[in-house]
């Protein structure tokens, strides 16, 4: 799946709460960005950790789908994060690798980038389920 369809599909699914954009898909990789007028401010002034977190995984069910096709029900079954160092208030860029893709689950690598520097803010580790049945995959 490239670009715009995912886009499409995503916008689809979680219409008007959806605030990330893939920008970039590739053999094992995708990027996803959030715009700075999307992201939640915590007390402090940093970005918070939720929405952090929300970008890594969206990434690396990007990455999954891209990979396997439309499967809706592919699920996070693990998220590990490491907050590596505070993020401004400013978007938000996540790219994803897929380390492993088996019949039943997907090996992610996400590294979340802040700010117009392109500062590591995080680095995460997260794992898909996939659904022997896929259904519409072919959708």
């Amino acid at each position: 799946m490239g670009v715009d369809e995912l886009n499409e599909r995503l916008a689809s699914v979680f219409e008007e709460v959806r605030p990330y954009a893939v920008t970039e898909v590739w053999e094992n990789h995708a990027t996803l960005e959030v715009p700075a007028s999307s992201v939640v401010i915590r007390p402090g002034g940093t970005v918070s950790g939720p929405t952090v977190m929300a970008l890594a995984d969206a990434a690396a069910w990007v990455v999954v789908l891209a990979h396997i096709g439309w499967v809706p029900l592919a699920v996070t079954s693990n998220l590990s994060i490491n907050f590596l160092r505070k993020p401004e208030p400013e978007r938000l860029r996540a790219t994803a690798e897929l380390l492993k893709l088996g019949r039943r689950l997907a090996v992610t690598h996400v590294r979340v980038f802040g700010g117009t520097e392109d500062r590591l803010v995080a680095d995460a580790s997260v794992t898909y389920a996939i659904p022997a049945d896929r259904g519409n995959a072919a959708d």
